[in-house]
């Protein structure tokens, strides 16, 4: 399965609002530059974000964007699904029907066992646990130098 740049990308922009969680609205220009994420493209994400009710918007000299919701409620299968669509790699998973083999299809079947063990690493994981591991990764590399 191919995660699109829009997920990777849209996943550090709420990584980046999760590791400042409760610290006001953060410039969108800020997130661009520390996470290496072209300016026009992650302004393009702020939409569909915003919409879903992951994150909020505030205009104005102290403007920028947070999370609406804490880290710990928002589940990287949530960020996938809205971004990217279903994580099915194969049309017949979700929709058997456009398929006239998917009852007697044995890969059909295995499709949809890749879709159901994504689905609950996806579910499993929260922006929360995120931002545990990049602490960890963090503290690591520290104490590696």
């Amino acid at each position: 399965m191919k995660i699109s740049s829009r997920t990777r990308y849209g996943t550090r922009v709420l990584l980046e609002l999760a590791l400042r969680w409760g610290e006001g609205p953060i410039l969108v220009k800020d997130i661009a530059q520390r996470q290496h994420i072209p300016l026009p493209y992650l302004q393009q994400l702020i939409g569909p974000l915003t919409k879903k009710q992951i994150i909020e918007t505030f205009r104005g000299p102290r403007g920028g964007i947070s999370l609406l919701k804490p880290p710990n409620e928002i589940r990287l299968s949530e960020v996938v699904q809205l971004l990217d669509g279903s994580i099915a790699r194969v049309k017949c998973v979700d929709n058997p029907e456009t398929c006239p083999f998917s009852g007697l299809c044995v890969t059909h079947d295995i499709w949809c066992e890749v879709k159901k063990a994504t689905s609950k690493v996806l579910e499993s994981v929260t922006l929360q646990e995120l931002v545990w591991r990049w602490r960890q990764k963090v503290f690591q590399k520290r104490l590696s130098e």
